[in-house]
């Protein structure tokens, strides 16, 4: 049971970090909504140059090199936060992941599942699922394949993606008019698709919106003055 009172908030670290006998420390990599990408290792020269860049550097233990996230691939990690473990021997660091966060083309690191381990529910979490969408959608912009749906919409342009926005948008009005549940999240997918398309076309993430959102918490618009 939690001790009432015991949380207090995000505090600054004051003591040194505990750096293993190696040099390094380890660093487990989130997205902005707090979806776990990665985990690595960094030494003292990896997290000055990620201070300094506002991008993740990390130590190779296999390399044992320095090496910048997506510096090969593009896919790279653009720090938002880094927290500080109780104990001082681990770092998390929250980013705006560029494309997918590991070698093998997927999102994140973690898609294997342990053998025996229990099965997860199997309602998708709507911020996993835009964050996997955002991901594809960025590697399609930056790589195009001529047979991809969305690699033409970006390589059309701005009028071929709004078109379909306000198609989408009309067909959410005419499904709730209509009363079909049923084809309102059909058409739902349909216009958070396309709108995320316009998103990453214009330098923008889901992430982005996120913010806005939060920034909204608590506020309530001022009361319109009744006509006179």
């Amino acid at each position: 049971m939690p001790v009432e009172g015991a949380h207090v908030g995000l505090r600054d670290w004051q003591g040194p970090l505990k750096w293993g006998a190696d040099g390094l420390i380890a660093a487990v990599v989130v997205d902005g909504a707090g979806r776990l990408l990665m985990q690595a290792y960094m030494n003292a020269e990896a997290l000055r140059r990620t201070l300094e860049t506002g991008e993740t550097w990390f130590w190779s233990r296999s390399r044992q090199a320095l090496w910048h996230k997506g510096e090969t691939s593009g896919h790279f990690q653009r720090v938002r936060d880094i927290l500080v473990d109780c104990d001082g021997d681990a770092l998390r660091l929250c980013v705006d992941q560029v494309g997918a966060a590991c070698h093998e083309g997927d999102y994140s690191c973690f898609h294997y599942r342990l053998s025996g381990a229990p099965a997860p529910a199997e309602e998708p979490a709507i911020g996993e699922m835009l964050a996997e969408l955002e991901a594809v959608l960025t590697e399609r912009k930056a790589i195009p394949d001529p047979e991809s749906y969305t690699s033409k919409l970006f390589t059309r342009g701005a009028d071929a993606y709004l078109k379909k926005v306000g198609e989408e948008a009309t067909e959410v009005v005419l499904a709730v008019k209509n009363g079909d549940r049923e084809n309102l999240a059909f058409e739902v997918a349909d216009l958070w698709f396309h709108t995320l398309v316009a998103l990453v076309d214009n330098g923008l993430s889901s992430a982005d919106v996120a913010r806005q959102l939060a920034s909204r918490r608590g506020k309530r618009r001022p009361a319109q003055e009744a006509p006179r």
